[in-house]
């Protein structure tokens, strides 16, 4: 039956029994057979022949619906069991943006090791476009990423780990440093820092919605190729520009960070994997950082 179920999705992906054959390397004729016996065991016709090829009927497309997580489990599970087999410790790798690790990557890996002591975790520091990049060549499995991960959703399994506020970020010895809160409005005559596409896709653009909401369009005067040299160029060029809040617990030298009051000045930490390829420490690591995520916002809103 997994056989005959692997077939059928191939089928379907080819679009023709034709192609779908070569791509199994087995005759058409075959194949054909193939699909008759999976018919069979369902109980009635799955694909549509048509002179372009084939198509799914409504039993076919009810069997993708029930039958495609049963297989991406059983491959999953099997791939898990041969490795232990050969004896190999679980590897989970892992792309995080750096400023998202002290209050959600640390915590959730000390409860990974608690529960499973024999997975080896690859980490990887990489800018969101890193991790973009990393998941769409298989190089990690799960990406602890910014809000520049929703464009990815229909790609990707996606969950939200928090909905954060937003800072603004300004050389410490800036008129506004010293305000306990801040509107968009204020930053009416600033400049920004901006980020740079290829690393943090959107960055920029969700700045200016931002600042549109009060009223007014930034004007950015570069691109910082990390938060540590934003962070410098703020300090050196008196610009500002706007980050998650759990920043202002650890404000480096040199720049104040003043919590931003307004409805759109939102931020989403977001967790992003590769879809059919959970393994059970994937789901594992997902399910501790979702509750690391309910904890952190639940101790936020008690401050």
């Amino acid at each position: 039956m997994i056989d005959l179920l692997r077939a059928f999705f191939v089928v379907l992906e080819e679009g023709s029994l034709n192609r779908a054959a070569t791509r199994l390397h087995v005759t058409q004729p075959s194949l054909s057979r193939q699909m008759q016996a999976l018919e069979h065991e369902i109980g009635g016709p799955l694909l549509e022949r048509q002179t372009s090829g084939v198509k799914p009927t409504a039993l076919g497309q009810a069997t993708v619906a029930c039958m495609k997580p049963v297989l991406e489990r059983y491959e999953s599970g099997l791939a898990e069991l041969r490795h232990q087999a050969r004896g190999q410790r679980a590897e989970l790798r892992i792309g995080y943006i750096g400023s998202a690790a002290q209050f959600y990557l640390n915590p959730a890996l000390t409860e990974l090791r608690k529960r499973h002591p024999e997975v080896r975790v690859k980490l990887l520091d990489q800018a969101p476009g890193e991790q973009i990049a990393a998941l769409q060549q298989g190089d990690i499995d799960l990406a602890l990423i910014g809000q520049e991960g929703a464009a990815l959703a229909g790609e990707y399994y996606t969950k939200k780990l928090a909905t954060l506020g937003v800072c603004v970020v300004l050389p410490s010895d800036h008129p506004l440093a010293v305000r306990r809160e801040l509107a968009p409005v204020d930053l009416k005559k600033e400049v920004f820092i901006g980020a740079p596409e290829k690393d943090v896709p959107g960055r920029n653009r969700w700045i200016t919605r931002i600042c549109r909401a009060g009223g007014f369009k930034p004007k950015f005067i570069a691109d910082a190729e990390s938060i540590g040299e934003a962070f410098s160029m703020i300090a050196s060029e008196g610009a500002v520009t706007l980050l998650p809040d759990y920043f202002a617990q650890s404000p480096p030298p040199g720049v104040a960070l003043v919590p931003l009051i307004d409805k759109a000045a939102t931020w989403d930490l977001l967790l992003l994997w590769q879809r059919g390829k959970a393994s059970m420490v994937l789901k594992a690591m997902v399910e501790i950082l979702t509750k690391v995520g309910e904890r952190n916002s639940r101790a936020g809103k008690e401050q």
